[in-house]
C-alpha cells in the first residue's frame, strides 16, 4: 500500500501458497512459541472456520441490527463457537481472527521491515480530499519508515520520553489539586463525580503540553470552550469511523451522507485545532525564543530532518489520538481500583515508597512495577482497540491452516484478555499477574508490537502512570456499584454508562 493508497482486496490462495503447503521448510519460531505441525500436513486457507460466508449480507446485518457497538462481544462469541481461529468477511474486508498468544507471535514474525496494520479508508479519503499529508498511522512502506525513525527519537525513545515527563507530571499534580478544590467546597469532605469529561480534559491538557509545550487551561474552573469543542469533535470522529470502516471509499458518502459529512467536519475541526497549536509554536520557533525544552514539535523543528507538512500531519494524528485513547483506560482503572480496595491499598503503598520528590521521574516510575501491572491489567480487560492487525509478508501456518501473504490477520485483544485458555481467572482484576515469573509473551498487545507499535505508547503510559500516582497519593477511591461495567465499541472501547466514583482525601 502506498503512502495514502487503498488497502489490497481480499486475498485468495495462490500458487505460492500451494507450494508453501506442499512441504517447503517452515519458518523458525521464537522459543516461547509451541512447535507447529509440519507444513505438509497444514490445511488449506478455505478450511478455516467462517463466521459468515457473504461479506455484504454480513455488513447489511450489522447495519440493520446496529451491531457495531457489540463488535467485541460478537468477536468473543465467534471464538467460543468457532475456535481460536476463524475467518470473517465484512464489506471490503476478509480477515483471519486469532485468539492465542502463540499465534500472535508467529504472525508478528512475518511482518517484515515495513509492517502494515489495517488502513482506515475514511481517514485516508479525508486526507486526499483536503490535500493533507498522512502521518505514520496511515503511511506504509518507505514513507512510513522514514517518518517513524525520526519520530521515535522524540516520542518513544527513553531519552525523548524523559524530556516531556515533567510536563505530564505538572498536569497530573494540577488535576489532583482540582479535585481537592472541589472537595473543599463540599461539607462532607468527599466528592462523588462522573469523571468522564474531566478525564478528557486532563488527557488533552497533558498531551498538548507534551506535544506543543503549551497549556490550554482545561483544568481551570472555566475551561476554554474551544478546547472542549475539540474533545467533542474527536468523539464524533471516532463514532463515525466505525460504520464507514467496511465500505469502499467511493461508496462512503452515498450510503449515509450525514454520517460522511459529520466525519469530514470532525476531521476538519481536528486539523484546525492542531494547526492553531502548530502555528503558535512555529512562530515562537521562528522568532528565536530562548532555547529550552518546549515539547515534541519544537524538537522536531530543531532536528530539521522532517518536512514541515510531515511534522504537521504526525502532530495532528498524535493530538487526535491522545484524548479518548488515554482517558478511557484511566476511567476503567479508577473503577477497578474503586471496586478492588485491596489492590488500591497495595498500589498506594508502592507509590508512597517510590515517590520521592528529589528523584528523577523516570526512576520513580520504574520503581512502581505493580502500578505498571495495573495499567496492563486494565488494558487486558478493556483494550482501547479490540484487535491488533498485521498483513503477513509471507505465507504462514496459523493453527495448522495455511494463510496467504497479504491476508488481513487480526489478534482479538478483548477476547484474548478474557479467555480462560490464556489467563487464569480472567475476570479477576489482578495486576500482580504481570509482575511474577509467569510467561506473558504476546499477552500484552494493547499498544501493538514491534516497530509498528503505537507511536504514542510512551506518552500514554507516562500520562496514565503519573496521573494514577498523584491520585493514589492524595485520595481513596470508592464506588457504590461493584457490578461489572457494560462496554460498547465505538472504534474504541468505552463504558456504556460511566461509573460514579467517590474521592476522599488522605489525611
Amino acid at each position: 500500500m502506498g503512502a495514502c493508497g487503498q488497502m489490497s482486496p481480499r486475498s485468495a490462495p495462490s500458487r505460492v501458497l500451494r507450494s508453501f503447503c506442499s512441504g517447503q521448510p517452515r519458518h523458525s519460531v521464537a522459543p516461547a512459541v509451541a512447535p507447529k505441525p509440519p507444513i505438509s500436513r497444514a490445511l488449506p486457507f478455505e478450511a478455516i472456520p467462517r463466521s459468515s460466508p457473504n461479506a455484504w449480507v454480513n455488513l447489511y446485518q450489522f447495519w440493520r441490527t446496529n451491531s457495531f457497538p457489540n463488535f467485541h462481544h460478537i468477536m468473543q462469541k465467534n471464538f467460543q463457537n468457532l475456535g481460536p481461529i476463524y475467518r470473517e468477511t465484512l464489506g471490503t474486508y476478509d480477515s483471519v481472527h486469532l485468539l492465542l498468544p502463540r499465534d500472535a507471535a508467529v504472525l508478528f514474525q512475518t511482518e517484515g521491515i515495513f509492517p502494515r496494520r489495517m488502513g482506515i479508508n475514511s481517514w485516508i479519503a479525508h486526507r486526499t480530499l483536503r490535500n493533507h499529508k498522512c502521518g505514520v498511522f496511515l503511511l506504509n512502506g518507505e514513507d512510513w519508515r522514514s517518518d517513524r525513525l525520526i519520530l521515535n527519537k522524540e516520542v518513544i525513545s527513553p531519552v525523548g520520553t524523559r524530556k516531556f515527563l515533567p510536563f505530564l507530571n505538572t498536569v497530573a499534580e494540577d488535576f489532583a489539586e482540582s479535585i481537592h478544590r472541589l472537595i473543599r467546597k463540599n461539607a462532607r469532605r468527599s466528592l462523588t463525580v462522573d469523571l468522564y469529561h474531566d478525564l478528557f480534559r486532563f488527557t488533552l491538557e497533558a498531551s498538548s503540553y507534551a506535544l506543543y509545550g503549551q497549556r490550554l487551561g482545561l483544568l481551570d474552573e472555566n475551561p476554554n470552550p474551544e478546547s472542549q469543542h475539540f474533545i467533542d469533535t474527536v468523539e464524533t470522529m471516532l463514532r463515525t469511523t466505525l460504520p464507514l470502516l467496511f465500505l469502499p471509499p467511493g461508496v462512503m458518502r452515498w450510503v449515509n451522507n450525514k454520517l460522511w459529512r459529520d466525519h469530514m467536519e470532525a476531521w476538519d475541526a481536528i486539523f484546525k485545532h492542531a494547526d492553531k497549536c502548530i502555528q503558535n509554536i512555529y512562530q515562537e520557533f521562528c522568532l528565536g525564543q530562548p532555547r529550552k525544552y518546549s515539547g515534541i514539535m519544537a524538537e522536531l523543528l530543531l532536528q530539521e530532518e522532517m518536512p514541515l507538512d510531515s511534522i504537521k500531519a504526525n502532530m495532528t494524528e498524535l493530538t487526535a489520538g491522545s484524548v479518548d485513547t488515554t482517558a478511557m483506560p484511566l476511567l476503567f482503572t479508577l473503577f477497578e481500583l474503586a471496586r478492588n480496595p485491596q489492590v488500591q491499598t497495595a498500589l498506594r503503598e508502592e507509590v508512597k515508597a517510590a515517590a520521592v520528590s528529589t528523584r528523577e521521574l523516570s526512576k520513580v516510575m520504574n520503581d512502581m512495577p505493580l502500578l505498571k501491572g495495573a495499567i496492563k491489567e486494565t488494558l487486558r480487560l478493556y483494550p482501547v482497540g479490540i484487535t491488533v492487525q498485521r498483513y503477513p509478508m509471507r505465507d504462514v501456518v496459523l493453527q495448522n491452516y495455511c494463510v496467504p501473504a497479504g491476508t488481513l490477520c487480526q489478534v482479538g485483544l478483548y477476547a484474548m484478555g478474557r479467555s480462560p485458555e490464556v489467563f487464569r481467572d480472567p475476570e479477576r482484576y489482578d495486576p500482580s499477574r504481570w509482575t511474577g515469573k509467569e510467561d506473558n509473551s504476546f499477552k500484552a498487545l494493547a499498544f501493538g508490537f514491534g516497530s509498528r507499535q503505537c507511536i504514542g505508547r510512551r506518552l500514554a503510559e507516562a500520562e496514565m502512570t503519573l496521573f494514577l500516582m498523584h491520585i493514589l497519593r492524595n485520595f481513596k477511591i470508592d464506588t457504590v456499584s461493584k457490578a461489572d461495567l457494560k462496554t460498547v465499541y465505538g472504534f474504541i472501547l468505552m463504558p456504556e454508562k460511566p461509573p460514579l466514583l467517590t474521592f476522599r482525601p488522605i489525611d
